[in-house]
């Protein structure tokens, strides 16, 4: 349902908040719900037989709240709740649907719902006329796409009346994980030269391409397409690193770049860096794991964003990035019409981080 607008510091009533999934994402904002003093968590839906049935304090690793995690959707439904927070590995479009036209607002770390214009029509029909009859609406945000490639490019934005390009990278060092399967067998590193699968290079073209294809709308630049492409660089000195040695002349690092076309040339790039070592036959600018945001246009601008957070707690934080967005959306969510909502169209949303 539609809940009147209020301010994040001045809310009617706490909002009855469902939390689908329980991965590392989904835990996080899992936890970050029970702390919040607007929420209330009623309900947790669970994919695995061996959480269903139990407390939902037990799962993330606290006291009981009394919460009893479940795993039929029809149990969800019947508790009323003012939105879920949909974060599983996969999209199901007809649960989804059963969850607006039920009541329930929908925010989601899933990519699928960035750009309503590019869904295919019949889906795109589908969802509307769940959120017309529950009265609901959907939003997908997080870190990466979400925050990098709407919330914080819009205002630096708001700064130009000419944009040339925006380029945002996106770094990622994995030298330091010690996981051999990780490093050599799952993401490529040491291996000679490759092409990258299309498989791959689609699955982050969507994602990113939705996100930049609805922030290109905005500032009224529409894209003509989206396009990606990959690309590895050769180690010019053999390295050790956690997991191993990484030879000179193997896969030292890589890159996929999506970018959005605009009258034959690239008029926004999304930049995905993952290296073990920065010394590569490409000579590219590889920093230090976070993102930096270039604009340029007639008021050009560089931002850098790192995170100094030690290695060892890295695992246990970044999970934050995507899922405290999330959580801080809900009630911008729940006060919107009806219809799917993106970043450019919602109010601003501001953290609530009092008592």
């Amino acid at each position: 349902m539609t809940l009147s607008a209020h301010s994040p510091s001045s809310p009617s009533r706490p909002l009855k908040v469902v939390q689908w999934a329980t991965g590392n994402i989904g835990l996080r904002s899992l936890m970050m719900v029970l702390d919040h003093p607007h929420l209330e968590l009623v309900g947790l839906y669970v994919y695995s037989d061996s959480k269903a049935g139990k407390d939902a304090g037990e799962i993330c690793g606290r006291a009981p709240v009394g919460v009893i995690a479940t795993n039929k959707i029809g149990d969800i439904k019947a508790l009323g709740a003012d939105c879920v927070l949909y974060m599983p590995q996969g999209c199901d479009y007809d649960e989804i649907c059963e969850l607006l036209a039920s009541g329930c607002n929908v925010v989601t770390t899933r990519v699928e719902f960035h750009m309503p214009e590019l869904l295919e029509a019949d889906l795109r029909q589908r969802l509307l006329s769940a959120c017309e009859t529950g009265g609901t609406s959907i939003y997908s945000t997080g870190s990466s796409p979400g925050f990098i490639t709407e919330a914080l490019p819009i205002p630096m934005l708001s700064l130009q009346r000419r944009l040339d390009c925006l380029i945002i990278d996106e770094f990622a060092d994995v030298s330091s994980r010690n996981s051999p399967d990780m490093i050599y067998k799952i993401m490529g590193f040491g291996a000679p030269p490759y092409e990258f699968g299309a498989e791959r290079l689609e699955h982050v073209k969507h994602g990113f391409g939705l996100s930049l294809s609805q922030l290109a709308k905005a500032i009224g630049l529409e894209l003509d397409e989206v396009t990606v492409s990959g690309e590895v660089g050769a180690l010019n000195d053999t390295i050790h690193i956690a997991a191993g040695e990484v030879k000179a002349g193997t896969v030292g690092a890589q890159r996929i770049t999506v970018s959005g076309m605009r009258n034959g040339k690239a008029l926004m790039k999304m930049r995905l860096n993952w290296y073990v070592g920065t010394d590569t036959d490409k000579g590219w600018d590889l920093r230090e794991t976070g993102w930096r945001v270039q604009v340029q246009g007639d008021t050009p601008l560089d931002m850098s964003i790192t995170f100094p957070i030690k290695e060892e707690d890295m695992a246990a934080t970044t999970p934050g990035l995507t899922a405290h967005r999330a959580v801080n959306a809900v009630e911008v969510v729940c006060a919107a019409a009806p219809g799917i909502r993106t970043t450019v169209d919602l109010p601003q949303v501001i953290a609530y981080l009092g008592d």
